[in-house]
């Protein structure tokens, strides 16, 4: 029998979509394009739980159902009310909307999801007496509508929960990294565990697990209570069940993480959270600052890590402790690829350490670069005296 195809939208961090794009592809994914923090593509109900499953950057997999042009928010309730939404959902259900707008015509977003909320209220009321209530926490059905400019998309999120929130999190430090960027950052840099992985600042141990994670070719989607499709009329459990528990595609890990920080607190919150996922024993964690690097764990690995940038965490000596990182690279970790994420350039130009690569990411609103250092032996005056044509 010939599998139904749909299109859908996988919904990621401006910098990622590449990567996501490879990552569809390779659960079977079809008609592949990759937009601005998106990426469409076509695929049946397998590709659609597998997407939410196993995709390390998408933060939610939409299903579009309709489409449809508006120049007011009347127009937008008269077509949607127009739906038939027995095929989606009954006057016994729970729903919510998320409606995301890029609009001279709609500015507000909150104006047009209460809107819509109407529009389905009224088309069952009308027809059958009684309304879907509307529940912003866990609904059965969540709606998402995106209007750019006067093209209005309604999809139904599969997802639920934003797919960042993977589930292993049992607390956090200050300033987190995000899931998703966290591991893009690691798919980034190619790394796929063939070697030792350092994070000198680590926090809660978001980059450490995710590298964990993507060495075992451990779906990210495993420890979540569950996923929006779930409660789909059309929910095809023993498919789900399937593809949830194939441990096929994981891998054995050969080498070893290491994380440190200079907070004990941070320390002890990342050990929960490496237990939580269950991948403690793959990682090593010390509190100490990295200034007490003295030797490298191996001859050579990766370094991926996320220091300060001087906006949520205000460390008392900023360029110092740049200064520092490049110091304890060039002196401890010959042999490394170190790749940092920083905001500043005048943090970037204080580690004294020449880039070979550079990789614009948004780490929340602030826009900032992952770059790459190949740390060769040598004198670290002598690195700075060469042109530095790549800075």
């Amino acid at each position: 029998m010939a599998r139904e195809a749909f299109e859908m939208i996988a919904k990621t961090m401006a910098g990622l979509e590449d990567v996501l794009a490879e990552e569809l592809t390779a659960l079977g994914a079809d008609e592949i394009q990759i937009g601005r923090r998106m990426v469409s593509f076509t695929g049946d109900k397998a590709v659609l739980y597998k997407a939410n499953m196993h995709c390390r950057t998408a933060l939610r997999i939409l299903k579009p159902i309709f489409q449809f042009k508006a120049k007011n928010a009347d127009e937008v309730y008269a077509e949607i009310k127009k739906f038939t939404w027995f095929d989606i959902l009954n006057e016994k259900n729970t729903f919510a909307i998320d409606a995301v707008v890029f609009s001279s015509i709609f500015t507000h977003s909150k104006f047009v999801a209460y809107r819509v909320k109407d529009a389905i209220a009224d088309y069952f009321t009308q027809r059958t007496g009684k309304r879907p209530s509307v529940s912003v926490s866990n609904p059965d059905v969540l709606i998402n509508i995106h209007i750019a400019e006067n093209l209005c998309t309604v999809s139904l999120d599969s997802s639920g929960e934003s797919l960042h929130k993977r589930g292993y999190r049992v607390a956090q430090t200050d300033a987190p990294l995000n899931e998703v960027l966290a591991a893009g950052m690691i798919l980034k840099t190619g790394w796929k565990g063939e070697s030792d992985f350092i994070d000198p600042m680590c926090g809660s141990g978001t980059l450490l697990i995710e590298a964990a994670m993507i060495a075992m070719n451990i779906p990210p989607g495993i420890y979540r209570k569950g996923f929006a499709f779930e409660k789909w009329n059309d929910f095809n459990q023993d498919l789900f069940d399937t593809i949830y528990n194939d441990d096929s595609g994981e891998r054995e890990f050969n080498h070893k993480i290491y994380g440190s920080d200079i907070l004990p607190k941070a320390i002890a919150i990342a050990t929960e959270n490496a237990k939580s996922a269950g991948v403690a024993k793959y990682i090593e964690l010390r509190a100490m600052p990295m200034q007490q690097y003295t030797k490298a764990p191996s001859e050579n690995g990766i370094i991926v890590t996320n220091p300060p940038y001087g906006e949520r965490i205000k460390p008392d000596d900023l360029f110092g402790l740049y200064d520092m990182i490049g110091e304890r690279l060039k002196h401890v970790f010959m042999g490394y690829t170190a790749w940092i994420l920083s905001y500043r350039k005048d943090c970037f130009n204080k580690l004294g350490l020449k880039t070979s690569e550079r990789i614009p990411l948004v780490n929340g609103s602030l826009e900032c670069e992952f770059r790459r250092y190949d740390l060769f032996a040598g004198k670290r005056d002598d690195l700075k005296k060469t042109p530095k044509t790549n800075e």
